[in-house]
C-alpha cells in the first residue's frame, strides 16, 4: 500500500510496500484462457493479403510511398555480417557497425513486405524470400552487445536465448509468414517450414524451458525494465500468428501474462519511468503493446486492463514528461529530444479515455513518417495504416501541466504557467543510484526557459560495450560531477540502491514548487557528509533557486557543479553569465552565487570517444561545465545560487 499525507500543500510520501496484482495472469484460468483465445488457423488480426476490400482502408497514400520506396530495394543484395563485425564488441567495444547492417535488413525486408501487401501483384515476392532465407541463416537473430561476455564477440548456436531484437525478427518473420502464406508456399513449401523452424528454436523453445533474467526482479532486488514487455509483445505476436498447435499457443501466451506481471506488480504506482520518456516507447508503451494484441485474439477479453488506474497513470507518464515541443525530461540514460510513436500513443489515450494523451498523440503525427518501415515494434505501423482518417480529424494539443509529482519515483516538474512553454520550467529528482539505466544523479535538475535549455542533464551518449560493464561509471556524463550536483572533498555520489535520497519533500502552490532531499547519503562515507538539504525551487515567473544546508564531519573543500549547452562568462565574482544562442536568438540568464564562499571557473567538455558522438547529436559540439569550488567550507554551512534573467 502506499500512505499519502498532505498538509498544506506539503506532500510526504511513505512507501511500505506495493502489493503484487497479478492483473494480466490472474484474470482467467487456463482453461478459460484457451476459450477466449481465437484459435490460430481463423485468427485475422488485419485483412489477410488476399482481402482486397480490406485493404481498401488502408491508407492509399502510405501505399504508395511504400511501394515507391520498396522499388529501390527490387535487386536489393542481402549483405551477410562478417564475424568480425560481431567481435568488433570486445575488440574495440563498437556495437553501432554490426547493428547498421542488421538493422537495414530487417528495415528491407519490412518495406518489401508492405509493399507487396498493398500492391498484391508479386513482383516483390522473390526479394522477400530472399530477405527471409537471408535472416534465417543468420547465426544470431541479436545484436553481439546482448551476448554473454563468455561467449567473447559471437553466438554459441548451441545455447540459443532470447534478447530485444532476436524476438523483433521473430514477429516481423511471423508477419511475412501472416501476409504471404499461400504465395510463399506456391514458391517453395521450405520457406515457411523454415520460419517456424528458425522461430521456435531460437524463441518458443528457450522462452518456454529456461528462465532469462529479464523475466523476473534479479537477485539484487531491481524490478523488470524495458525488455520485459518489450521482448514479449515480439512473443506474443510471434506465438500467436505462427504457432499452430493450439495448446502450445494457449501454454505459450499464459507464460507472457506471467512474466508480464512480473513488470507491471512491482511497478511503482505513480506510473513513473525511471528510463525516461525514450524508454518509455519500449516499456509502459510495449505493456500497451500486449494487451491491444492480447485484445485482438480474444474479442477484447482484455479490456478490463484499460480501466486499471496504474496501467493509466503508466501511459500518462510520456505527456506529463513533457518539458517543450522539442524536450523531454532526460535524466539518467533517458534522451532530451527522443522520438514520439505518434500513433501508438493516440491509440493507448483513446484506450484509456485520456482525452489529452489522444491530442498529445495526434499533434505529433504531424512529424512521424508515415511510409517510414522500421524492423521494430512492426505491428504498431499496421494499426496506423488503417487509422489514417481518424488520426486527420483528431484534435491536436499539447497538455504541458504546470506541477507534476512523481512520488515513487522521486520526480518533480513545475513550469511558470501551466499549457504554455513561457518562461522557466523546472524539474528535479530523487531516487537512488540503482534506477535502471542509472546515473548518479541524486539532487540533480534542470532549467528550461521558453521551452529551450539553460542548466541541462546531458542524458545518455552513444552505448558501446563500456556503457553496460563495470566501467559504466568511467564514462564522464553518467557521474554525479558531470550533473548538476556538488562534489564534496573530492568524492562523486557512489553506485548502488544504498545510496539514495532522504527525507524527500515537495510543495507547491500557485506562486512556487520546490523539491527538498538529504542527499548526503548518496555520497561514500569518506565524503565526509552527516547531511546535505538541498531544496530546488522554483518561484514562479522570477527565478529559480537552489540552496544547500550541509553539515560536514570537518571543514572541507565542496565543487557546486552545473552543465550546460551555452557559452559561460564570469561577469564579476558572485555573477555568471549564460550566453543562450537558439535559432538565431540570443538571451542570457544570470548566475548569482556566494563569491564569499565560492569561486567561479569554467570548462569545456572535450567530445572525443565513441560514447562522446550520441552526445554532440544531441546537444551539439559545446557542452560546458560550471564549477563553484569553496576550498574551505565550514563544517555547518549553508550555499545557495540563483538563477534568473537578471
Amino acid at each position: 500500500m502506499k500512505r499519502w499525507i498532505v498538509l498544506t500543500g506539503i506532500l510526504i510520501v511513505n512507501s511500505i510496500g506495493l502489493r503484487a496484482q497479478d492483473l494480466l495472469s490472474g484474470h482467467y484460468t487456463k482453461a478459460e484462457l484457451a476459450a477466449k483465445l481465437i484459435p490460430q488457423a481463423t485468427w485475422t488480426p488485419f485483412p489477410r493479403t488476399s482481402d482486397r476490400e480490406g485493404w481498401k482502408h488502408a491508407d492509399a497514400d502510405i501505399g504508395a510511398a511504400i511501394i515507391q520506396k520498396a522499388e529501390g530495394y527490387l535487386d536489393y543484395d542481402w549483405p551477410g555480417i562478417p564475424a568480425t563485425k560481431s567481435l568488433l564488441i570486445i575488440r574495440t567495444g563498437n556495437r553501432t557497425q554490426y547493428q547498421a547492417i542488421a538493422g537495414k535488413r530487417r528495415e528491407v525486408l519490412g518495406t518489401l513486405l508492405l509493399a507487396e501487401v498493398y500492391e498484391n501483384k508479386g513482383r516483390f515476392i522473390d526479394p522477400i524470400i530472399n530477405g527471409v532465407w537471408s535472416v534465417c541463416e543468420e547465426s544470431f537473430w541479436g545484436v553481439p552487445a546482448h551476448l554473454p561476455s563468455s561467449f567473447k564477440g559471437l553466438m554459441d548456436v548451441s545455447q540459443p536465448f532470447v534478447e530485444l531484437f532476436s524476438a523483433e525478427t521473430a514477429t516481423l518473420l511471423a508477419w511475412v509468414d501472416y501476409f504471404l502464406g499461400p504465395q510463399l508456399d506456391a514458391a517453395s513449401p521450405q520457406i515457411r517450414k523454415r520460419i517456424y523452424y528458425e522461430t521456435n528454436r531460437r524463441i518458443f523453445e528457450p522462452l518456454m524451458t529456461k528462465h532469462h533474467g529479464w523475466m523476473a526482479t534479479g537477485a539484487n532486488g531491481r524490478r523488470p525494465n524495458n525488455w520485459n514487455p518489450w521482448i514479449c509483445s515480439n512473443w506474443l505476436n510471434a506465438v500467436l500468428l505462427l504457432e499452430r498447435d493450439d495448446d502450445k499457443r494457449t501454454a505459450a501466451v499464459a507464460r507472457v501474462l506471467g512474466v508480464l506481471d512480473a513488470f507491471l506488480n512491482p511497478y511503482p504506482a505513480d506510473g513513473g519511468c525511471d528510463e525516461g520518456p525514450g524508454y518509455w516507447g519500449a516499456a509502459a508503451a510495449s505493456l500497451y503493446d500486449n494487451i491491444a494484441m492480447l485484445n485482438l485474439a480474444t474479442n477484447n477479453a482484455f479490456e478490463y486492463v484499460y480501466d486499471d488506474r496504474k496501467f493509466a497513470e503508466m501511459g500518462k507518464f510520456i505527456y506529463r514528461a513533457q518539458i517543450s515541443e522539442r524536450y523531454f525530461l532526460d535524466f539518467a540514460d533517458a534522451d532530451p529530444q527522443p522520438g514520439m510513436a505518434a500513433g501508438m500513443i493516440y491509440r493507448f489515450g483513446k484506450d484509456i479515455k485520456d482525452e489529452e494523451m489522444m491530442r498529445f498523440g495526434a499533434w505529433y503525427l504531424k512529424g512521424e513518417n508515415q511510409s517510414a518501415v522500421g524492423g521494430y515494434h512492426f505491428f504498431r505501423r499496421l494499426f496506423a495504416i488503417f487509422m489514417q482518417d481518424e488520426f486527420r480529424k483528431a484534435e491536436k494539443g499539447l497538455s504541458l501541466p504546470g506541477d507534476v509529482w512523481w512520488p515513487d519515483l522521486q520526480v518533480m516538474v513545475a513550469r511558470d504557467k501551466e499549457g504554455t512553454t513561457d518562461g522557466f520550467f523546472v524539474a528535479a529528482k530523487g531516487g537512488h543510484n540503482d534506477e535502471s539505466h542509472n546515473h548518479n544523479d541524486i539532487g540533480n535538475y534542470v532549467v528550461y526557459y521558453d521551452g529551450l535549455p539553460v542548466l541541462i542533464d546531458i542524458g545518455r551518449g552513444t552505448y558501446t560495450a563500456k556503457t553496460f560493464s563495470s566501467k559504466r561509471y568511467d564514462i564522464w556524463y553518467n557521474r554525479s560531477d558531470h550533473h548538476n550536483v556538488p562534489t564534496v572533498n573530492g568524492y562523486p555520489q557512489s553506485a548502488g540502491a544504498q545510496f539514495k535520497a532522504h527525507n524527500v519533500l515537495y510543495r507547491h502552490n500557485s506562486s512556487s514548487a520546490s523539491l527538498t532531499m538529504d542527499i548526503g547519503p548518496s555520497y561514500p562515507v569518506a565524503a565526509g557528509i552527516e547531511s546535505w538539504q538541498r531544496s530546488i525551487r522554483l518561484t514562479r515567473g522570477k527565478q529559480v533557486n537552489i540552496d544547500d544546508v550541509l553539515q560536514l564531519t570537518a571543514d572541507g573543500k565542496v565543487t557546486e557543479h552545473l552543465m550546460t549547452c551555452y557559452p559561460v562568462e564570469v561577469v564579476k565574482p558572485g555573477m555568471l553569465v549564460i550566453h543562450r544562442q537558439e535559432g538565431g536568438t540570443s538571451k542570457d540568464f544570470y548566475l548569482r552565487y556566494p563569491s564569499d564562499l565560492l569561486e567561479a571557473s569554467i570548462e569545456q567538455i572535450p567530445l572525443v570517444t565513441e560514447e562522446d558522438g550520441g552526445v554532440k547529436q544531441k546537444w551539439g559540439d559545446h557542452i560546458y561545465r560550471i564549477n563553484l569550488t569553496g576550498a574551505n567550507i565550514k563544517a555547518k554551512s549553508k550555499l545557495g545560487f540563483t538563477v534568473g534573467l537578471r
